[in-house]
């Protein structure tokens, strides 16, 4: 499993302590920026750079942050493919791949800390989906309604 993660300048020092405890944990990690702390940048950028790749192939993992989470967290659902959950707990970021098989994380840098964080992401990573009948309906009905809105553009 590949992880893509990005971030603007309010995520990046999250962000970067983030890739430090990815790598030292043997996760292939693709940083998409920032790469450089830069105050006039925007999550959309580096978040857009993130789904698009998880849009190309699902089964892959994604981390965006932002300040708030919530700018990160619409970006990343723009693009087919793309279930991505705001997070702010170990039990929540559990919940989100156990119930709707997440497969991008957005973190809200300016309310969590970097321990915290890397329980949230640990917790992400290590859920297993459900696969029940009911959750797998839900998230088919997801997808016909990324398909439905292709037709109708």
């Amino acid at each position: 499993m590949i992880i893509y993660i990005g971030s603007d300048h309010r995520g990046f020092t999250l962000k970067e302590g983030l890739v430090d405890y990815l790598k030292s944990a043997g996760y292939e990690l693709i940083d998409c920026g920032a790469t450089t702390y830069n105050e006039e940048d925007d999550y959309v950028d580096f978040v857009s750079t993130v789904a698009r790749h998880i849009s190309k192939d699902p089964t892959q993992r994604g981390i965006v942050l932002c300040g708030s989470g919530v700018g990160a967290d619409v970006v990343a659902n723009k693009f087919d493919g793309v279930r991505c959950s705001l997070c702010f707990t170990p039990d929540h970021a559990i919940a989100a791949r156990h119930d709707d098989d997440v497969n991008v994380l957005s973190l809200p840098a300016d309310f969590v800390v970097g321990d915290v964080a890397k329980k949230i992401v640990a917790a992400w990573l290590q859920a297993p989906f459900n696969g029940g009948d009911n959750y797998v309906r839900r998230i088919q009905k997801i997808s016909a309604i990324e398909f439905e809105n292709k037709k109708s553009e």
